[in-house]
This record gives structure tokens, sequence and C-alpha cells, in this order.
């Protein structure tokens, strides 16, 4: 079992990046978050518990062959220098000071064939500037009651996150990382739930702080802003903070007056109609349009004059009569201007 392969790291990361890269992969695999993870998240653990400390993880990389080389050189002298110390001759130490320079030479050739394998490239090992997530954009359609009377809805938006392997590097133990195929991140879908705002206008922008793309290097989340179109109806339309209203009316209605009851989205509003009623006129009620920062729109109603399309034969005969009383000639201006 790789514990470096495990937590993604390299042979060579220092304490601060085993860490980092332990409790980003805690987070993800806990049993807690991630029911199908228990395993994952052992093994992790396990990793981690070997890797974050410093004399584990010496016996560790001595076991396996993860070593640096600075230190097998450092050791080596050390061996050779001692022995030579407590068992040499005169004549002995010429050829200790000999077997030295040739002990020199090959231990160059062995850290520069070491070295080459298991040294980060220099541009890795400097520290990569922040970089701030990416703003995620996306559109959300509702009704005309919903942004009256406010919703919740659930937004699947793709992130783009740091991959979980390499941390965004790229590379591992110099070939490309195998979960990211060198990209250094990955997408994932997510699920949010966004809750809507009465009153909310159509072309309206809603911004989610943080939920947009992953920030790399200690960078800044992106945002997720959603973009509210609300669907009016052919009856019912709005105009800034007024509601607009399209509102039939009988024939009596009309000629009699009278007050009259219109469906609204949180009730009902009540109004007065004036006797001789024609149709296309516009009423307005204020204050009964959309609320927004203090601010409240009106109710703007145009009515239309309507013949119910069932009558019963006593309202049909009523109609006869009507039409034989009628001595108005309502279409006799219409080539006029008065």
């Amino acid at each position: 079992m790789n514990y470096y392969e495990i937590l993604g790291v390299t042979p060579d990361s220092t304490q601060t990046e085993i860490k980092t890269a332990y409790r980003r992969l805690a987070r993800k695999y806990h049993p807690d978050v991630n029911p199908d993870g228990a395993r994952k998240f052992k093994d992790i653990s396990k990793a981690y518990e070997t890797l974050s400390d410093p004399k584990k993880r010496s016996q560790y990389d001595t076991l396996n062959g993860f070593f640096k080389t600075e230190k097998t050189k450092t050791s080596s002298r050390q061996a050779e220098s001692e022995y030579r110390q407590k068992n040499s001759t005169g004549t002995e130490k010429k050829q200790e000071n000999r077997k030295k320079n040739e002990f020199k030479s090959s231990d160059k050739k062995f850290s520069d064939i070491f070295g080459t394998i298991f040294d980060t490239p220099k541009q890795d090992k400097k520290k990569p500037e922040p970089v701030n997530g990416k703003d995620i954009n996306t559109d959300i359609t509702i009704s005309l009651a919903e942004s009256v009377k406010g919703t919740t809805r659930t937004v699947n938006v793709v992130h783009t996150e740091l991959c979980p392997r390499c941390h965004g590097r790229k590379f591992i133990n110099g070939s490309k990382c195998p979960v990211c195929s060198g990209s250094g991140e990955y997408s994932i879908h997510k699920r949010i739930s966004v809750k809507i705002p009465a009153n909310v206008k159509n072309g309206s922008k809603l911004r989610l702080k943080g939920e947009g793309g992953e920030g790399q290097f200690g960078g800044k989340n992106g945002d997720l802003f959603l973009y509210i179109t609300v669907k009016g109806t052919s009856n019912i339309t709005y105009d800034g903070l007024n509601i607009l209203y399209k509102v039939p009316i009988t024939p009596y209605e009309a000629v009699l007056g009278g007050e009259i009851t219109i469906p609204a989205f949180d009730g009902t509003v009540k109004l007065k109609l004036p006797e001789r009623t024609s149709s296309g006129q516009k009423f307005r009620l204020s204050g009964q349009g959309l609320k927004r920062n203090g601010k409240s729109g009106d109710m703007i109603i145009t009515v239309s004059v309507e013949i119910p399309k069932r009558l019963s034969d006593d309202e049909v005969k009523l109609y006869e009569k009507l039409k034989k009383l009628s001595a108005d000639n309502i279409r006799e201006n219409i080539l006029n201007d008065e």
C-alpha cells in the first residue's frame, strides 16, 4: 500500500502539503458525508498517521525505498568515516584517503542519478500564485405567481475543482496525474437549493457567493449568478413593479356598474366599476403590485366586456327584448372623428 499515492502527494512533499492533502480527502470521504467512503477514509487516515509522524515516515520510507538523496549521502559518509577511524593504520589511512576520493566520485554519480529521478523540478518548488475560481451563470424560469410569492428551486451546476489526487500540480512522480490527465482539475455536478425571494422582477440577478468554481492555491471561490425569467400569462403581465391585469366583465356589469372581485396571488382584490363602464377602460389599484426595496408597484386593470359562453333561454330572451328597446346606433360615428 503506497501511502503517498493514497494521499496524492510525492515522497518529497512537506508536512504542510501532507496535512493539506489529508484534510481535503478527509472532508470528501468521511463516513458522515460520504457513506460509501468508509473504506477509503480508513486508508487515508492510516496513511496520514504514518506520514505525519517524522519518525514513522522515516521508517516507512526506508522499508519501501522512498528516500531523499541528501540523507543517504550523509549517513554513508559518517559510517565510512567512523569505520576508518577505528580500524585504520598509517598505511591504511593513505588507502582511506584514496578510497574517500573514489567514494566521493561514486557518491556524486549516485546522487546525480537518483537526484534526477526524485528531485522536484525548480518550477514546482516555487509556490504558485493564488487563482480565483470562475463565476458560473445559469438561467431560471418561474411563473408570475412564484415571482410574487417567492419559491425554492434546485439548480444543477457544474463545478470545477482541484484534482483530489495531484491537488493542481498536474504531475505525480514525473508522470501526468491519472485522475485529471494532467489538467490539475476536474468537474463535478452539484445540486444547490436556491430560495427565490418574493416579489422578484423579470430579469433579476441573484448572487450566491462562493458557489461558483473552486479557487486554486488559496484563491477565492467564484460566485453563482442566477438570471430570473418570469413567465407571464395571457391575462397577467408586468411592467416594472406594476402588475397588468386583463379582467373580463359581463354586459350588465358594464352597464349597471358595481363591485367586482378579482383573483390575486395572495387572495382577492375588489374593484368598484362605475355605471356605463366601457370595454378597454383602465383602473389603477395603488400599492397592489410588486414590492421591492421599500417600494410598491400598482395593479393596473383593463376591463373588457365579454358575453358569457353559456346563456340560459331566459337570458337570450332578455337580450332579444333589449334589442327591441335599444334605439341608439353605436356604429354611426365610425367614419367621424367625434
